[in-house]
C-alpha cells in the first residue's frame, strides 16, 4: 500500500510527517531499555520484512499492496522495536528502490509501520490470553486492513483520486491480503519461537 508522490496534498504530507517523526522519536526513547543482546534481532527482522515487502500487487494510481510484517515484529520484539524496524525498511524501499514517494514517507510509515505495530499489538495483547493464535491472526489481518483504510482516507482528503473507488479497491484487496498476512505471521511466529528461544521478554 505504498503511496507514491503526487497523491497527497501538502497539509496531509505535513500532518503525516509530523505525526510519524513524533511517534518515531518517542519509540526510540522507549527502546533505551531494549536488551542489548537482542539488538541483532532488529537487523534480522528488518531484512526478513524487507524481502517480504518486495512482492507488490498494483492496485490503482500507482498505489500498491503487499504484506506488511509489523505485527510479526511487534509480537516478538515489542511495538517500539517494530516501529523502528518498519521505518528502516520503508525508508530503504523508498530511497533506494523508489517504492513509495519521498513526499509520502510520513504517511507510508504511519500507515504500515506505526499503525500496524501499535494497533496490531494492542489487538494481540487483548486476545492473547484467550487464544494467542487467534490474537496474532486477527491483529495481523486488522493491521493490513486499517493501514489500507488510512491510506485511502489520506488520498481521499487530498482529492487526488475518487475516494469511494480508492477505498473500495484498497480495503477490498487488503481484506484478502490480510488473510495471507495472518497465516504467514502465525507460521513465522511459531517457527521463530521454537528455534530462537531468546526471543521473548522484550519490554513492550
Amino acid at each position: 500500500m505504498h503511496i507514491p508522490d503526487g497523491l497527497l496534498s501538502l497539509p496531509v504530507i505535513a500532518i503525516t510527517y509530523v505525526l510519524t517523526i513524533g511517534i518515531l522519536g518517542y519509540s526510540l526513547r522507549k527502546l533505551k531499555d531494549f536488551p542489548e543482546e537482542k539488538i541483532p534481532l532488529l537487523g534480522l527482522f528488518a531484512a526478513g520484512i524487507f524481502a517480504a515487502q518486495m512482492v507488490n500487487f498494483p492496485i490503482i494510481g500507482g498505489v500498491s499492496g503487499h504484506l506488511l510484517g509489523a505485527v510479526l515484529a511487534a509480537v516478538l520484539l515489542g511495538p517500539y522495536a517494530a516501529v523502528l524496524i518498519m521505518t528502516a525498511v520503508l525508508l530503504i524501499q523508498t530511497l533506494l528502490f523508489g517504492d513509495g514517494g519521498i513526499t509520502a514517507i510520513g504517511a507510508n510509515i504511519l500507515n504500515m509501520g506505526i499503525t500496524g505495530a501499535f494497533a496490531g499489538y494492542w489487538i494481540y495483547s487483548k486476545l492473547k490470553n484467550f487464544s494467542e493464535a487467534f490474537g496474532i491472526a486477527l491483529a495481523s489481518w486488522s493491521a493490513v486492513v486499517l493501514g489500507a483504510f488510512l491510506a485511502s482516507v489520506e488520498i481521499g482528503v487530498s482529492h487526488s483520486l475518487p475516494f469511494g473507488k480508492v477505498l473500495g479497491l484498497m480495503v477490498g484487496y487488503h481484506t484478502v491480503i490480510g488473510i495471507g498476512e495472518a497465516l504467514i505471521t502465525l507460521f513465522v511466529v511459531n517457527a521463530l519461537k521454537s528455534r530462537l528461544p531468546e526471543i521473548g521478554g522484550v519490554p513492550a
